[in-house]
């Protein structure tokens, strides 16, 4: 799904929440989210766990390969 997809569906406290839980800005998020900016590796990392995987890191971020970090073993 869409940032902006998610984002549309979600109540003012709940947007507020989801900047807060992603350490940014209600602004960055809908700048992200509308195409003006590009998310960083870290928010595209935050949005994928705080959505729960709702919006992913490819999504957000195609240019980096987010399936050699995930295969990556601990």
């Amino acid at each position: 799904m869409s940032l902006h997809t998610y984002i549309k569906e979600l109540d003012k406290a709940s947007l507020d929440d989801l900047a807060v839980r992603c350490n940014t800005t209600v602004g960055q998020l809908r700048q992200v989210a509308y195409g003006n900016r590009r998310a960083n590796a870290g928010l595209a990392i935050s949005l994928d766990r705080e959505t729960a995987g709702a919006v992913t890191c490819e999504e957000l971020r195609p240019d980096i390969d987010w399936a050699y970090l995930r295969q990556a073993k601990h």
